[in-house]
């Protein structure tokens, strides 16, 4: 009988990747979507700006 130690191994090693790959797709869709610009230059700031510059986009 397999331990749920097993299962759960079985589990991730058949379906981890591919999940991972999803996530992955998804993330990389979300950035690139015609929309995604605008916030991710505001992203890319966030590092340079002050303090009072902080602002909710």
């Amino acid at each position: 009988m397999h331990s749920d130690y097993q299962v759960l191994r079985t589990f991730a090693d058949s379906w981890g990747l591919a999940y991972m790959f999803a996530v992955f797709v998804i993330v990389v869709c979300w950035t690139l979507r015609p929309g995604g610009k605008v916030l991710s230059n505001d992203a890319a700031q966030v590092p340079f700006r002050e303090k009072e510059d902080i602002t909710d986009v």
